[in-house]
């Protein structure tokens, strides 16, 4: 859904996807993955308490991690992915290579239109990379418009 159209429900309105928020068990290895997406660390409110991050793209905040001991076994409701736009899928693709991070992706069809390419974060979060669909595929890409996998 595009634009800046705002959809008024029982007096109040959704205006956009604020942020997303990870949890962790080491700071440091999710802030480098989050990097290689470009995303890079910004100010925290200091009176959240414990330790985490705020991940900024551009001057939002928009991924929000929290460090703790240990993954937490209850999934409260399971966020089941977070998606990004973003463009170079090749070059995307090959960093993704680079750092021996697996992935799946697949082209859907118009009137979307776009690459999606899926993988995991190093504490098991789903993420999505949508590239327009009028980038150039992978080399050698032979899947059509079904999935294909590193």
């Amino acid at each position: 859904m595009g634009g800046n159209t705002a959809q008024a429900t029982r007096g109040f309105t959704l205006r956009g996807m604020d942020h997303f928020t990870v949890i962790t068990t080491d700071n440091d290895r999710t802030q480098a993955f989050y990097e290689l997406l470009g995303l890079r660390v910004g100010p925290r409110p200091p009176d959240l308490g414990g330790t985490g991050l705020w991940l900024y793209q551009g001057d939002k905040p928009i991924l929000h991690v929290i460090a703790k001991g240990e993954l937490p076994s209850d999934t409260a409701g399971m966020l089941d992915h977070m998606a990004f736009r973003a463009t170079g899928l090749r070059n995307a693709l090959a960093m993704l290579k680079e750092h021996g991070i697996e992935w799946r992706m697949r082209r859907l069809n118009d009137p979307f239109g776009v690459w999606q390419l899926f993988f995991k974060d190093p504490f098991g979060a789903n993420v999505e990379l949508d590239f327009d669909g009028d980038e150039a595929g992978p080399e050698g890409w032979s899947h059509g418009n079904g999935w294909g996998s590193a």
